[in-house]
């Protein structure tokens, strides 16, 4: 016996000490049993089930898709591009990353490709609408030169008119 008290108490607590800090649980499940699952079951206890965040975020999401598809009734002119780029953009990145993550979360990836179909199609109203208003530009300057043509016509008649 060793008159040191920190080897004292190593040696009576060696066996405690050669364990595994972490010991991981392990479920084991018959098969049998998990095929006797009903449905809601399964969904219940699936990695991507209500219990998770992997469920009720994509749920909170379909707001950002449903406020984006209200904006259809919207006119292009009220509409904002850089928020409909950052709507493109991410349902596009997120539907991607969505098939990289485990669990595999279909459902989160169904909501950012809705978010992406959303942003891309406000995107293209406003683009037209931009187009349609450069093509209203050039029309109103040729009608702004022949109104000033027909003014300028106007005046040396009432010029003309007047010095008479």
């Amino acid at each position: 016996m060793s008159y040191r008290p920190a080897s004292r108490l190593f040696t009576t607590f060696r066996p405690i000490f050669r364990q595994p800090l972490l010991r991981r649980r392990v479920q084991t499940a018959a098969p049998n049993q998990a095929e006797a699952q009903s449905g809601f079951a399964k969904l219940w206890n699936s990695p991507v089930g209500p219990k998770t965040v992997h469920f009720w975020a994509p749920i909170l999401k379909w707001a950002v898709v449903l406020t984006g598809v209200s904006d259809f009734a919207r006119p292009a002119s009220q509409l904002s591009l850089t928020q409909n780029l950052a709507l493109l953009s991410t349902g596009a990145i997120w539907t991607r990353w969505c098939f990289i993550i485990k669990p595999r979360n279909l459902f989160l990836a169904a909501v950012n490709f809705f978010l992406f179909l959303v942003g891309s199609t406000q995107v293209t109203r406003i683009f037209l609408y931009k187009q349609s208003l450069k093509g209203a530009g050039e029309e109103t300057k040729a009608e702004g030169k022949e109104l000033k043509e027909e003014l300028q016509e106007v005046a040396g008649k009432v010029e003309k008119a007047v010095k008479q």
